[in-house]
């Protein structure tokens, strides 16, 4: 039998292999009330704005969705400060970083980005043909100098992720700034700014502000974290209009649903709940890393809603362990972090489960 077979590129990559459902857990282990801190979610849920929005939207979804999402575009413009068509939104951040690595890269082409970066970026590379270039991440953080030194005539984006998904570190504005200004022009930086609401940090480089220097600066970010919409799925890119018009030809129509857009308009008036999560994470961030430090539990320096923690064996039975104690966090060996498990903060009550499971699972 002769089956149609893929590109080779394609029959080699690795699937991202996603956590199961809550409820699937809690049925095969026999638990109940189980606290999932494995996503980095919002504990506090979607923007109780946004949920409104959503509800009174309903009756319309025999309607296709704005395909140029017009009215989210004029107020997340208005918003940033910045032109309509500088902005492009896709099915979740994962899609625009999708839809660059289609419009400027083919195979033969490079793609550079960090050993424990986004899981994303390797499979976007490899699945139109690129070759991934991978840098080094000392203490957990992209080497820009590094990223620098390995850039080729080949070079078409380099991926860096501000702050890093799985670790939590981040670049900062002296190390960007340099990098900045030694990049060529025509190599697209794609800064990936999913948590970047969650940084308090003055050293911290917002992409925005440098898109005007005269580089390939691609900033992506996301409506699932900060603001709780992640299963709407809906994220944007912002780039400049040269950029973002070669990308619009290469997005599929619809790829962002009207109750997303919808939503995210809502959501950004909530000042009330993106403040009270960024206090919650604040509070809670501080309360996970003091515990665990007087565990003696290594642990990533993080700026984001979640922390990497270094258990310094296979990770395994420990996360076996606290799913028994109904807490569920992420192994993270899929990125190259053979003995670390992904912490997300969550609610008071969640953090506080999560610190009495590990202290009891490690007999502390």
């Amino acid at each position: 039998m002769n089956l149609i077979k893929p590109n080779s590129f394609v029959g080699d990559l690795i699937p991202y292999i996603p956590g199961k459902p809550v409820e699937e857990l809690e049925r095969e282990i026999g638990i109940r009330d189980a606290v999932k801190i494995a996503s980095n979610e919002n504990p506090l849920g979607p923007s109780p704005l946004a949920v409104e929005a959503v509800k009174e939207a309903v009756s319309s979804l025999n309607r296709y969705p704005d395909g140029d999402a017009f009215y989210l575009k004029e107020k997340l413009s208005s918003k940033l400060g910045i032109s309509p068509e500088t902005l492009i939104f896709g099915n979740g951040s994962n899609d625009v970083i999708d839809i660059a690595a289609r419009t400027f890269m083919k195979p033969g082409d490079e793609a550079i980005f960090g050993e424990y970066a986004f899981i994303v970026y390797p499979i976007v590379t490899q699945a139109v043909g690129a070759k991934a270039v991978i840098s080094p991440m000392p203490d957990y953080t992209h080497d820009l100098r590094d990223m620098y030194s390995r850039i080729t005539e080949k070079t078409k984006i380099i991926f860096i992720a501000n702050p890093n998904n799985p670790t939590g570190t981040m670049v900062k504005r002296g190390e960007f700034e340099w990098f900045l200004d030694k990049v060529p022009e025509d190599i697209l930086v794609l800064m990936d700014e999913a948590y970047f609401e969650y940084v308090d940090d003055q050293d911290y480089p917002n992409s925005l502000e440098y898109q005007n220097t005269g580089k390939s600066i691609l900033t992506v970010r996301t409506f699932s974290k900060i603001y709780g919409l992640a299963g709407l799925r809906l994220g944007y890119g912002i780039a400049s209009k040269e950029i973002i018009s070669n990308m619009q030809r290469v997005r599929q129509p619809f790829n962002s649903n009207s109750l997303s857009q919808v939503g995210a308009i809502a959501a950004l008036d909530d000042k009330e709940h993106i403040e009270k999560t960024k206090e919650v994470n604040s509070e809670g961030l501080t309360y996970v890393t003091r515990e665990l430090k007087k565990l003696d539990i290594t642990y990533a320096p993080s700026y984001t809603n979640f922390v990497l923690i270094d258990i310094g064996d296979d990770p395994m039975p420990v996360y076996n362990s606290l799913l028994r104690e109904g807490v569920i966090v992420r192994p993270v060996m899929g990125y190259g972090l053979k003995t670390h498990l992904r912490v997300t903060i969550g609610t008071a009550e969640e953090n506080d489960k999560f610190i009495s499971g590990i202290k009891k699972v490690l007999g502390k």
